[in-house]
């Protein structure tokens, strides 16, 4: 790699998206990994996608048409999941198919070069503005700040949102403001990973973080760490193989889980493993103590 790019400004841009959009990435995708909504995500994920490509079809833009549709659709998934007389799942499925079905009309609308609708399928880390930078940062602000002002109540809604509601903690209000988090985060990072891929980067490391802890804190931790590491790996390999920075990021970041759950301690085989191996050091440094005790 040529490591004179990192002088740039487009690198610094890029790796400052790839900071922002993992970080925001990350809490959201604990959120939605904890809660098992993993295709309530994907759903407004999708409506992130179809609101971008209508905003370029209407020459507005794809930033503020993905923030709307996605809390538009947050918006309607709450209520909907909570009261529809369908199964949860039904009324995800409904909302996904439309959302794919409008994004791949909104694509087949436009006229003239489609550069910038096919650069949101995988993302175009590189060509990050500082108006992206501004509206990550505003995006992963607020997310750090409700985190840490709402923790305790959050965590009750993560355990049991039931319980959480019965002991008079506002569980519906925390829920969908979950939701619109998850939109907001989608549509921010939409341009750096791809609307095809960012999915990836919010559950996997999220996921890999699970794998390894039982502390919320500590998986939230380790889930920032794991996205963040993801955009900037993901960001290297792809210069050096010049090929499409989001694919690489998100296939990092699956790489990350797999290596999480193999070495998980949640898992019996990797406990047993770890259990075996802390026994047998163990017994090593007993040995040596003892033989360090008698040595004169």
């Amino acid at each position: 790699m040529d490591w004179s790019l990192l002088q740039y400004g487009f690198m610094h841009k890029a790796l400052l998206a790839g900071l922002l959009g993992g970080v925001s990435c990350a809490l959201t995708g604990v959120l939605v990994v904890t809660m098992r909504i993993s295709a309530i995500g994907i759903c407004v994920a999708h409506a992130a996608f179809a609101g971008a490509l209508l905003g370029i079809l209407l020459g507005m833009g794809p930033l503020g048409p993905a923030f709307l549709t996605s809390f538009l659709v947050a918006g309607i998934l709450g209520p909907l999941t909570d009261k529809a007389d369908l199964a949860p799942d039904t009324v995800v499925g409904i909302l996904f198919s439309t959302m794919l079905g409008l994004a791949f009309l909104f694509l087949g609308l436009m006229t003239g070069p489609r550069t910038e609708a096919l650069d949101l399928f995988w993302g175009s880390i590189l060509t990050a503005t500082w108006f992206d930078i501004k509206v990550l940062a505003a995006v992963t602000a607020a997310l750090l700040l409700g985190l840490v002002l709402f923790f305790k109540e959050i965590q009750a809604v993560l355990c049991h949102r039931a319980v959480a509601l019965a002991v008079g903690v506002p569980a519906t209000l925390i829920y969908y403001a979950m939701l619109f988090s998850v939109g907001a985060a989608v549509a921010a990072s939409l341009r750096s990973v791809g609307g095809l891929l960012i999915y990836g980067l919010i559950i996997n490391p999220a996921a890999a973080a699970y794998q390894l802890s039982y502390s919320l804190r500590r998986i939230f931790a380790l889930a920032c760490l794991f996205a963040v590491g993801s955009s900037w790996g993901g960001l290297l390999l792809a210069t050096v193989l010049d090929v499409p920075a989001g694919a690489m990021i998100v296939l990092l970041s699956t790489a990350i889980f797999v290596a999480a759950t193999i070495f998980s301690p949640k898992s019996p085989r990797s406990a047993a493993f770890l259990s075996r191996l802390q026994t047998a050091f163990s017994g090593r440094v007993g040995v040596r103590d003892k033989a360090r005790e008698h040595t004169p």
